[in-house]
């Protein structure tokens, strides 16, 4: 009887530690950052399918750099010395965590923000009603067979090409609803376009990159809130995200050196208060509108995310 109850302890353990596991596809995100500008940007985000009925878009700049901090992070640590390794981060172009439950397809868009001098999470959640029109046209685009979609999204017109080859019904930021996966996408002005360069499978899947798991900086459970109070809570995050942060902080606080690095905490606020702004002013042709300016019927709010994992 021990026997058994040991054997059967160990197999329940065994399930819920088990890790999970996602096909992780790699999209080519070309975007016009700027209304007025013709400047393009590129940059390469991730869509994760995992095994646990979801779906995480995100932008893979950081998560890329992954093994590189890692080496950096354990030479510090063995070395006993700290190093300035800000400089050489390269910074990602799209902050936000794109989540989708599935069967359901309903969206969770979550950002980060300071809460005084811990990271947190602020989402709302909502249903996206994709009216895809379904064409005869079909395409070889890289290795992929598609077919030709067409909807309007975010006050934009999209032509998408899917894949049933492929048995997803997902693609990059919120699209999803075609019978396989979204292997390009982009508005009637090019504003932006997706387009799927490769997939691979991830074992041991996490979502949060090395440097957030180690800084303990992932930001916990999310905050839903409804959309309209998500974006002005964002929206003043943006316009001074020490906040929170800055009636914490005495002179003396201030004004102390940091090992390893140039200035003192003060100094380092400063440069990070620049980063923060330089980067949310480096946009201003968001994929869609504010919330008030969204078409009726395209979207439709719902309650908290209680299937999301």
């Amino acid at each position: 009887m021990k026997k058994l109850f040991s054997i059967v302890f160990i197999a329940a353990f065994a399930i819920t530690n088990a890790q999970e596991t996602a096909n992780r596809f790699f999209y080519e995100l070309t975007f016009k950052p700027k209304q007025d500008s013709a400047k393009i940007e590129k940059v390469i985000t991730i869509l994760d399918i995992t095994d646990k009925n979801r779906s995480v878009y995100q932008d893979y700049t950081i998560i890329a750099q992954d093994s590189i901090m890692k080496i950096e992070i354990e030479a510090m640590q063995k070395a006993g010395i700290m190093k300035d390794l800000s400089k050489s981060i390269k910074q990602p172009k799209i902050s936000a965590r794109v989540y989708k439950a599935y069967p359901s397809m309903k969206i969770q868009f979550v950002e980060k923000i300071a809460s005084g001098f811990t990271p947190a999470n602020i989402g709302y959640s909502e249903d996206a009603k994709f009216n895809w029109k379904i064409l005869n046209d079909k395409q070889k685009i890289g290795e992929y067979n598609t077919q030709k979609a067409t909807t309007e999204f975010g006050g934009r017109k999209w032509t998408a090409w899917f894949s049933s080859d492929i048995p997803f019904q997902d693609g990059p930021y919120k699209f999803s609803g075609l019978p396989g996966l979204i292997v390009k996408i982009e508005d009637a002005d090019k504003n932006y376009s997706w387009v799927l360069q490769g997939n691979k499978k991830v074992n041991n899947y996490t979502e949060f990159s090395y440097i957030e798991e180690l800084m303990q900086a992932k930001g916990g459970k999310v905050n839903e809130l409804p959309r309209d109070k998500f974006e002005k809570k964002f929206n003043e995050f943006k316009k001074d995200p020490f906040a929170t942060v800055r009636p914490m902080m005495t002179q003396e606080m201030m004004s102390k050196s940091i090992p390893g690095m140039d200035g003192t905490i003060g100094d380092m606020m400063k440069k990070q208060e620049k980063q923060y702004k330089d980067f949310f002013n480096a946009t201003d042709n968001s994929i869609e509108p504010s919330y008030g300016k969204v078409n009726v019927g395209e979207l439709e709010k719902v309650g908290k995310e209680s299937d999301k994992k």
